[in-house]
């Protein structure tokens, strides 16, 4: 399974994303594609999304604790490691 959030992408690659995703909200991507693709669709965004897009991509893994996340740009939210485990944390001030 793979997930997107994102501030904004360009429309080219939005209209690509509709191909692999269902979008239940605006610039929320979902998809259930097997993971040799997963690591294509994510080098597509990395190359094809400017900074200022904003991606946050949540990827499915078989290691523990069964997901990577991995961001592009500039985020509402930060990403912080503890113990091993990343989560997603709000930015200061955001509140």
């Amino acid at each position: 399974m793979l997930v997107v959030l994102a501030n904004d992408i360009p429309p080219a690659v939005r209209g690509r994303m509709k191909l692999w995703f269902v979008e239940p909200r605006p610039n929320v991507f979902v998809s259930g594609i097997k993971d040799a693709v997963t690591n294509d669709v994510v080098e597509y965004l990395y190359k094809h999304c400017p900074p200022e897009s904003g991606l946050m991509v949540f990827q499915k893994t078989k290691k523990t604790p069964g997901y990577k996340i991995r961001g592009i740009g500039d985020t509402k939210r930060s990403l912080v490691e503890i113990s091993g485990l990343q989560l997603v944390q709000e930015k200061e001030g955001s509140f």
